[in-house]
């Protein structure tokens, strides 16, 4: 009797123990088939994808990469934003340069980057020089605006402070630019003839951390500028992010100081006779990339006696496309120049 119930007794504990590893070898079981399921199903996916991406783009059995697409799409848009630009061009030149510098998306209007900033450097007395400019081309108040709005083209008058902080020059320049709002007053630069090149740089930096625009364009006060053969000028170098644009040249270096032009580092310009390439200084353009280059820069960047000099020198060692543009060669006014000096 006792035989019997050791027996029972072991053969319940023997069950006992065989259920864990049924209910482990059953959860395994379960879980190679869910994994073989998920694994087939992905599989499945994966080759539909591909002969979705094969039917699509039409090459056979081969698999377009991420990057690869992401390329073509890039491609795609450019192409568009060139027809675009093409489109415009073409009516610009029938109608007079006009650029819409907003587009619709979805009922709301959203504005498009300004073209051009373009920096007007003038200084304390020429008065008679800015009013002059504001009647030929630049325009105030309303028609300044419309400058901006329909064709992308912001001027300024560009400005610093008198040696001897706010006194008569200072509050001229003040009063003017409360009846205008023409002006940018870059308050760190000291104004003078010597710092010319100091203030271009100011400018370009400013202007840059300011506006988002396309390009920035620096013009002398005494030039006037055809603002419908810029935009259409401009507008069909979008497509280069570094450009440096003007009325190419490479004067002479005058070693003298008794000489109007006098460089006091002459001796570093090469044979000593000529300079580098650059634009002439009454009026030029540079690219958003290059403006930005400027503003980061501007604390290590060297100026010499001039300004056209000094930025030309900025874009020697780097990749810059030099655009030699005559329509910029500001001596005489011919058919489709963009500036005149008087």
């Amino acid at each position: 009797m006792v035989d019997k119930m050791q027996s029972r007794a072991s053969s319940a504990r023997v069950f006992r123990s065989r259920i864990p590893t049924l209910l482990v070898s059953m959860f395994a079981t379960f879980a190679s088939i869910y994994v073989a399921g998920r694994l087939w199903q992905d599989s499945e996916n994966r080759v539909y994808l591909i002969k979705e991406l094969d039917r699509i783009i039409g090459q056979g059995r081969s698999v377009i990469s991420v990057d690869d697409t992401l390329k073509i799409i890039a491609c795609r848009e450019q192409h568009k934003k060139l027809s675009a630009l093409e489109m415009e061009l073409a009516a610009a030149r029938q109608e007079g340069f006009t650029s819409m510098r907003s587009t619709e998306i979805n009922g709301t209007d959203y504005k498009r980057r300004p073209l051009v900033v373009i920096g007007i450097f003038t200084t304390f007395g020429r008065k008679n020089n800015r009013d002059a400019i504001r009647k030929a081309w630049m325009g105030t108040g309303a028609a300044l605006k419309k400058m901006e709005n329909e064709k992308g083209i912001i001027a300024r008058f560009v400005i610093g402070r008198s040696a001897n902080r706010g006194d008569s020059l200072d509050r001229a320049i003040d009063n003017e630019n409360r009846q205008t709002k023409d002006f940018i007053i870059l308050d760190t630069h000291v104004e003078a003839p010597e710092e010319f090149p100091k203030k271009a740089k100011l400018f370009f930096a400013h202007a840059a951390e300011e506006w988002n625009a396309e390009f920035y364009s620096k013009v002398n006060d005494d030039v006037y500028v055809n603002i419908d053969a810029l935009g259409g000028t401009l507008a069909t170098h979008l497509d280069k992010p570094r450009v440096y644009m003007g009325c190419m040249k490479s004067g002479e270096v005058f070693s003298e100081p008794s000489q109007k032009w006098y460089e006091p580092e002459w001796w570093k310009f090469g044979d000593k006779k000529s300079y580098f390439r650059h634009a002439s200084g009454e009026m030029y353009v540079i690219s958003q990339a290059l403006a930005k280059f400027v503003s980061i820069n501007r604390a290590i960047l060297r100026t010499y006696a001039h300004d056209d000099i000094s930025v030309g020198s900025w874009f020697i060692g780097i990749d810059v496309k030099h655009v030699d543009e005559a329509k910029f060669c500001c001596s005489s006014w011919t058919g489709g120049a963009i500036c005149a000096g008087v």
